[in-house]
């Protein structure tokens, strides 16, 4: 597999739209938490952490957590929901190639919908280094099933391929972390994952689409209006009073080095 080129600001500009992405049940995130044997005040990095919602589901734990995000935006954000939330957290602007072990060691290292953009060898090598010994690496992402509900979610992918998508970007590719795991020293891996289903507007899918990275205002440029019209249209030509439901499981991939 080939990782895609570094672009620090990827997501600018859509900060904004990430009120309209699934968010991680409380549920998964206390069932990883357990598995790890986490304990209030172990120390977690939230690598790529956006506008915080794994960083503050952590921080309302009991963690110590840093947020650690490359889009000034994104870090401003995290810090309004901790505020938000009634938590602290500490927020580093930076992307994984800025890792370092002087940053200290961590109990868990999270990651949500961001690995995939990552040098994902490198990374996890890195990671090995600032990882403690009982340690791991939690790595988070969603998947819609083919059920009859997420008929809108067919849609949004066939206007989105309309509109473009590069090949770096193909649907699913980016899922499939067990090779870059096994070659690394996270071998042991566990899969967590909590099944939700939801009512869902035309507007909430249009605003998901334009926090996705190949879907941004800032990709789409004078494109924008166009992509928001067709993907409105093609909605309402499915459901004309703008009404949906979604099914989506979120998903949680751990893994730990293998006990000797």
């Amino acid at each position: 597999m080939t990782n895609l080129s570094y672009e620090p600001r990827r997501f600018a500009g859509t900060t904004a739209f990430y009120e309209h992405r699934l968010d991680y049940p409380d549920r998964l995130l206390a069932r990883v938490a357990n598995l790890m044997g986490l304990k209030p005040g172990d120390a977690v990095l939230d690598l790529g952490c956006g506008t915080g919602m794994l960083a503050v589901g952590f921080a309302r734990l009991g963690m110590t957590v840093t947020a650690m995000d490359p889009e000034p935006d994104m870090l401003a954000a995290a810090k309004a929901a901790a505020d938000a939330a009634c938590v602290t957290m500490t927020v580093v602007q930076g992307s994984s190639h800025d890792l370092a072990p002087q940053m200290g060691s961590f109990r868990l290292v999270t990651m949500g919908r961001s690995f995939h953009w990552m040098d994902r060898a490198a990374t996890l090598g890195l990671l090995d280094r600032m990882v403690t010994p009982d340690g791991g690496v939690a790595l988070f992402h969603d998947a819609h099933p083919p059920v009859e509900e997420n008929g809108w979610f067919k849609t949004l992918c066939a206007v989105q391929d309309k509109f473009g998508r590069t090949s770096g970007e193909a649907r699913g590719g980016h899922r499939r972390y067990e090779p870059f795991l096994f070659a690394s020293a996270f071998q042991q891996i566990d899969g967590l994952s909590v099944t939700i289903r939801q009512p869902l507007t035309a507007e909430q899918i249009v605003g998901r689409a334009l926090s996705m990275s190949r879907c941004s205002p800032q990709k789409l440029g004078a494109a924008r209006e166009p992509f928001v019209v067709a993907l409105t249209a093609a909605l309402r030509e499915l459901s004309p009073d703008g009404t949906f439901t979604e099914v989506a499981e979120l998903v949680a991939v751990l893994a730990r080095r293998p006990k000797p």
